[in-house]
């Protein structure tokens, strides 16, 4: 193809490369030269144009790309006339994009004239939505180019739509008895939705025991019933092949494909078949509406796409979802931000008047030469935390005293004689704006390290359900427990003696266990008899 300034008066048949005005008109980039419209230049005072000339081996930009997109529609696909170059292709049905990016980079190598744009793999898209773009980038392609598209075309199948199956959904509650109504509310609205989204519908929701033989049983009633769909669910994640759920689908004749996926959030998803019906495994974050591995495993299984193990592995690259990438075509509110970058203060209970201990203050009191509640600040302004807050109350000066040097902030709590819940508010109140999460602590743990609580820093993400993080050893729970911030109104309007424990038994779905290596987390000295046990009586 030539491509060049030439007189005027030899344009005649040659395609406009760049936009000329005209006294009451306007030639277009890609307009043929007529006859006329070179006396229309030359009226104009135009002595020279810039043009393409296509050679004998050129294939015009229009015939090219529809060439280009032909050997790539296939019948759930509806394909648009060129223009100016360009072919775009259709969704002919709902569906889900499949995209071979071997086969698509290949195509895009061919020559830098032809070019494929596509939608992101595994895309959910609707009847009439753009899928891909064929676009011609110069004003002709090679005919030798086309010709090795056309074949590679052949070859593989870069791009398809495989439309949704509109699946009848079957879902089995195992152990849920236990938790909230409103939790598991949550789980089967979630999972309405994520079903419409793909044309399908849950038709049956069985509720039994977290037990093998019960959800077996289930499987099979559900299987009878014509499910096409099965999705199981229990009052805790799977986290291993012979959980109950995995154990369960084996009773029931079926067989494992899949556990676990380098997908996050999402990770602790099964994915089995039981005659010929997958059935899935739910991960905890399925309760939630956000994005997640589930998401993909369910709208491949609603688009009738056999998924093998290297289907799953291979999801790692892009499997990420944290930070909001690849969103679903569902109303979401803004993203948490990442675990690494969230905000988490320490609130360090110290306003009590110590009644247990008699006539002494234990906070005051001297463990290994120093007070305890120096001792067990001094430990936690070494964590991972934002800042540290300290509510004092009984004997507040002798307190701030004990904690003269350490980098802390100093909250008096003016109602502290009314109960813990006034040495709560008052902390909650003094947070800086901003924070992702509060580690609440008790000032009387001697034992407590630094370490304790960065490991349940760690451990929190409210993006993967995990907003209450609480130490155990030996299966007991302990202190400190950190909290996300959206309990902070809930903890504000709890009055007297008591703290915010009731809430972790009201908010077991979202609670995680950390397990420590030693006892620090449960020894707090709030009696003669337990400075005795600590050996310091």
């Amino acid at each position: 193809m030539f491509f060049g300034e030439i007189p005027v008066g030899e344009a005649e048949g040659a395609i406009l490369a760049h936009s000329v005005s005209l006294p009451g008109a306007t030639f277009r980039k890609g307009r043929r030269l007529s006859g006329a419209d070179i006396a229309a230049l030359k009226a104009a005072g135009h002595d020279s144009v810039t043009i393409a000339r296509l050679d004998k081996g050129d294939v015009a930009e229009d015939e090219a790309a529809r060439r280009a997109a032909a050997p790539l529609v296939t019948a759930t696909m509806s394909v648009s006339e060129p223009f100016t170059g360009r072919v775009n292709l259709f969704a002919a049905e709902d569906g889900l994009v499949c995209i071979d990016r071997t086969a698509i980079d290949r195509l895009n190598a061919i020559d830098e004239a032809l070019t494929i744009a596509t939608l992101s793999a595994d895309s959910i898209v609707t009847r009439g939505q753009m899928i891909a773009t064929i676009k011609i980038i110069p004003f002709a392609a090679p005919e030798t180019s086309v010709a090795r598209w056309e074949a590679a075309c052949v070859e593989a199948t870069p791009i398809d739509l495989a439309p949704f199956g509109r699946p009848r959904a079957g879902m089995i509650l195992s152990g849920t008895d236990g938790l909230k109504p409103s939790v598991v509310d949550k789980t089967i609205r979630a999972t309405r939705e994520r079903l419409a989204l793909s044309g399908g519908d849950l038709v049956e929701i069985a509720r039994t025991g977290h037990d093998i033989d019960a959800v077996a049983a289930e499987i099979r009633r559900l299987l009878d019933q014509g499910c096409d769909l099965i999705l199981a669910s229990g009052v805790s994640a799977i986290v291993d092949r012979r959980d109950v759920i995995p154990a369960a689908i084996l009773e029931a004749g079926g067989e494992i494909v899949h556990f676990g996926m380098p997908v996050d959030p999402g990770n602790l998803i099964l994915l089995a078949r039981c005659d010929g019906v997958p059935v899935i495994g739910l991960p905890g974050c399925a309760r939630s509406p956000k994005l997640n591995g589930f998401d993909w495993i369910l709208h491949r299984c609603a688009a009738g796409l056999d998924i093998s193990r290297d289907d799953i592995m291979r999801m790692g690259a892009g499997g990420l979802l944290k930070e909001g990438s690849r969103p679903m075509p569902r109303e979401r509110s803004e993203p948490p931000p990442p675990p690494e970058k969230m905000k988490i203060a320490a609130l360090v209970l110290a306003a009590g008047q110590s009644r247990r201990m008699g006539s002494e203050n234990k906070l005051l009191k001297h463990f290994d030469g120093e007070p305890l509640v120096a001792r067990t600040v001094r430990e936690i302004s070494k964590a991972k935390v934002e800042e540290v807050v300290v509510v004092t109350g009984h004997q507040g000066p002798e307190i701030e005293m004990a904690l003269a040097g350490i980098d802390v902030r100093l909250v008096h709590a003016e109602d502290y004689a009314s109960g813990l819940s006034a040495s709560l508010r008052a902390g909650l109140d003094a947070l800086p704006d901003g924070i992702d999460g509060i580690v609440i602590c008790l000032a009387d743990m001697p034992f407590l390290t630094a370490q304790h609580i960065d490991r349940l820093i760690a451990a929190f993400d409210p993006v993967e359900g995990r907003e209450i993080c609480v130490p155990t050893r030996n299966g007991k729970r302990g202190n400190p427990v950190v909290w996300s911030m959206r309990f902070a109104s809930e903890m504000k309007a709890i009055r007297g003696d008591t703290g915010a424990r009731h809430l972790i038994g009201e908010n077991e779905d979202v609670v995680v266990e950390i397990a420590m290596d030693d006892d620090g987390v449960l020894v707090d000295l709030d009696s003669p008899e337990a400075w005795k046990a600590a050996g310091r009586g």
